[in-house]
């Protein structure tokens, strides 16, 4: 596994966690070659389409 992406995620979903309350670890736990299948159940629960969450995780900081 990348530990380039890992690292890179882990800042990230402490992040979405702050914005989003309802999202557990559980939903954001990172697996390779199930990327797809994370963002479609977070987009689910988010109310989000697959883009704007792209673009909700492309901009924090």
């Amino acid at each position: 596994m990348n530990t380039n992406v890992i690292g890179y995620w882990n800042g990230k979903k402490e992040k979405l966690k702050q914005i989003y309350p309802t999202i557990s670890d559980e939903d954001l736990n990172f697996q390779e070659g199930k990327e797809k299948e994370m963002m479609e159940m977070l987009g689910y629960k988010l109310g989000k389409t697959r883009e704007e969450l792209n673009s909700i995780i492309s901009s924090i900081k």
